[in-house]
Protein backbone atom coordinates (compact mmCIF):
# COMPACT_ATOMS: atom_id res chain seq x y z
CA UNK A 1 0.00 0.00 0.00
CA UNK A 2 1.34 3.44 -0.95
CA UNK A 3 1.88 5.91 1.86
CA UNK A 4 1.24 9.64 1.23
CA UNK A 5 4.32 11.80 1.14
CA UNK A 6 5.18 13.27 4.53
CA UNK A 7 5.33 17.04 4.86
CA UNK A 8 7.32 18.79 7.56
CA UNK A 9 4.95 20.21 10.21
CA UNK A 10 5.47 22.61 13.07
CA UNK A 11 4.18 21.97 16.60
CA UNK A 12 0.59 22.96 15.67
CA UNK A 13 0.35 20.27 12.98
CA UNK A 14 0.25 22.84 10.18
CA UNK A 15 2.75 22.49 7.33
CA UNK A 16 5.83 24.57 8.12
CA UNK A 17 5.67 26.63 4.91
CA UNK A 18 2.08 27.76 5.73
CA UNK A 19 2.53 28.49 9.45
CA UNK A 20 4.26 31.84 8.83
CA UNK A 21 1.07 33.20 7.20
CA UNK A 22 -1.36 32.09 9.92
CA UNK A 23 -2.89 34.52 12.38
CA UNK A 24 -3.52 33.19 15.87
CA UNK A 25 -5.22 34.36 19.05
CA UNK A 26 -4.26 33.05 22.45
CA UNK A 27 -7.07 32.93 24.98
CA UNK A 28 -6.11 31.36 28.28
CA UNK A 29 -4.14 28.21 27.57
CA UNK A 30 -5.63 27.74 24.11
CA UNK A 31 -4.40 29.04 20.77
CA UNK A 32 -6.94 29.62 18.01
CA UNK A 33 -6.04 29.88 14.34
CA UNK A 34 -7.89 32.68 12.54
CA UNK A 35 -8.92 31.90 8.98
CA UNK A 36 -8.12 34.56 6.41
CA UNK A 37 -11.54 34.72 4.73
CA UNK A 38 -13.88 37.54 3.86
CA UNK A 39 -17.05 37.81 5.97
CA UNK A 40 -20.32 36.73 4.38
CA UNK A 41 -22.49 39.51 3.08
CA UNK A 42 -25.66 38.36 4.81
CA UNK A 43 -28.53 40.79 5.29
CA UNK A 44 -30.89 38.38 7.07
CA UNK A 45 -33.81 38.71 4.66
CA UNK A 46 -33.76 35.09 3.50
CA UNK A 47 -33.14 33.74 7.00
CA UNK A 48 -36.07 35.62 8.51
CA UNK A 49 -38.34 34.72 5.57
CA UNK A 50 -37.58 31.00 5.98
CA UNK A 51 -38.14 31.20 9.74
CA UNK A 52 -41.46 32.98 9.23
CA UNK A 53 -42.51 30.37 6.71
CA UNK A 54 -41.70 27.59 9.16
CA UNK A 55 -43.82 29.26 11.88
CA UNK A 56 -46.70 29.53 9.38
CA UNK A 57 -46.25 25.88 8.41
CA UNK A 58 -46.39 24.91 12.08
CA UNK A 59 -49.61 26.89 12.50
CA UNK A 60 -51.24 25.30 9.46
CA UNK A 61 -50.16 21.81 10.52
CA UNK A 62 -51.54 22.27 14.05
CA UNK A 63 -54.81 23.85 12.91
CA UNK A 64 -56.64 20.54 12.29
CA UNK A 65 -55.74 19.48 15.83
CA UNK A 66 -57.10 22.61 17.54
CA UNK A 67 -59.79 20.59 19.34
CA UNK A 68 -57.31 18.08 20.72
CA UNK A 69 -54.93 20.85 21.70
CA UNK A 70 -57.73 22.61 23.58
CA UNK A 71 -58.67 19.39 25.40
CA UNK A 72 -55.05 18.88 26.46
CA UNK A 73 -54.70 22.55 27.46
CA UNK A 74 -52.10 23.04 24.71
CA UNK A 75 -53.96 25.51 22.49
CA UNK A 76 -51.18 27.99 23.19
CA UNK A 77 -49.00 25.98 20.75
CA UNK A 78 -51.24 27.15 17.93
CA UNK A 79 -51.12 30.80 18.99
CA UNK A 80 -47.36 30.64 19.54
CA UNK A 81 -46.93 29.62 15.91
CA UNK A 82 -49.16 32.46 14.78
CA UNK A 83 -47.26 34.96 16.94
CA UNK A 84 -43.94 33.63 15.58
CA UNK A 85 -45.20 34.16 12.04
CA UNK A 86 -46.44 37.68 12.80
CA UNK A 87 -43.19 38.72 14.47
CA UNK A 88 -41.27 37.11 11.63
CA UNK A 89 -43.13 39.23 9.08
CA UNK A 90 -42.23 42.34 11.07
CA UNK A 91 -38.59 41.19 11.22
CA UNK A 92 -38.58 40.37 7.50
CA UNK A 93 -39.85 43.87 6.67
CA UNK A 94 -37.20 45.42 8.94
CA UNK A 95 -34.39 43.40 7.32
CA UNK A 96 -35.65 44.15 3.82
CA UNK A 97 -35.83 47.91 4.51
CA UNK A 98 -32.38 47.88 6.11
CA UNK A 99 -30.93 46.04 3.09
CA UNK A 100 -32.49 48.58 0.72
CA UNK A 101 -31.20 51.54 2.78
CA UNK A 102 -27.71 50.09 2.81
CA UNK A 103 -27.82 49.46 -0.95
CA UNK A 104 -28.92 53.06 -1.67
CA UNK A 105 -26.37 54.89 0.48
CA UNK A 106 -23.31 56.45 -1.07
CA UNK A 107 -20.22 54.22 -1.27
CA UNK A 108 -17.67 55.06 1.39
CA UNK A 109 -20.14 57.09 3.45
CA UNK A 110 -19.99 56.07 7.11
CA UNK A 111 -23.06 56.59 9.24
CA UNK A 112 -23.16 56.79 13.02
CA UNK A 113 -26.73 55.47 12.97
CA UNK A 114 -26.55 51.71 13.77
CA UNK A 115 -29.63 50.98 11.62
CA UNK A 116 -27.86 52.16 8.44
Amino acid sequence: MDQPAEHPHDASGVPADESAELKTHEIGKRTYIVADVDPLDVDGVRTVAVGSGLWLLGFVMLLPFAGRLAEADRLWWLWTCLAGFGLGVIGWDYCRRRRNRRANREPGKVSLDPTN
